[in-house]
């Protein structure tokens, strides 16, 4: 019988540069699918941002836990303002109202990400302090 083996992840991890690349494409590309078929984003994208949320914290490097935390908003209102400004033309009423509503839809799962994120970070930050003994 042959052996299965798992492909394991050779070196370190992601850099900075690498999590905010990967988070903004996969975050792009999701959000304009959406946009595309359904006029709108939803659970799709969300699902996706949260993966892209723990997917950075989880294959960066150690230290790209800040990046991993605040790039998956930025990318996210980046790239559906830039798909908006595509597919529906230059309407500031409908930019506007296009760019509020999808926040507002990907809100639970933005913010439920950026708690997850923060948590980490902060917490890790946290165990590299030293502890204060008691006199």
């Amino acid at each position: 019988m042959s052996k299965r083996s798992r492909i394991a992840i050779t070196g370190p991890g992601l850099k900075k540069q690498g999590i905010v690349v990967l988070q903004s494409f996969f975050i792009g590309f999701f959000t304009f699918i959406e946009l595309w078929l359904r006029q709108g984003v939803g659970v799709i994208t969300g699902v996706v941002l949260l993966a892209s949320f723990y997917g950075g914290i989880r294959y960066g490097r150690p230290g790209t836990t800040y990046v991993a935390t605040v790039t998956p908003p930025l990318a996210f209102a980046a790239n559906t303002l830039l798909w908006i400004l595509i597919l529906e033309g230059f309407s500031l009423s409908r930019i506007a109202i296009g760019l509020v509503a999808a926040l507002a839809s990907e809100a639970p799962f933005l913010i439920i990400g950026a708690i997850y994120g923060w948590y980490i970070f902060l917490n890790a930050k946290a165990k590299k302090r030293p502890s204060k003994a008691r006199s």
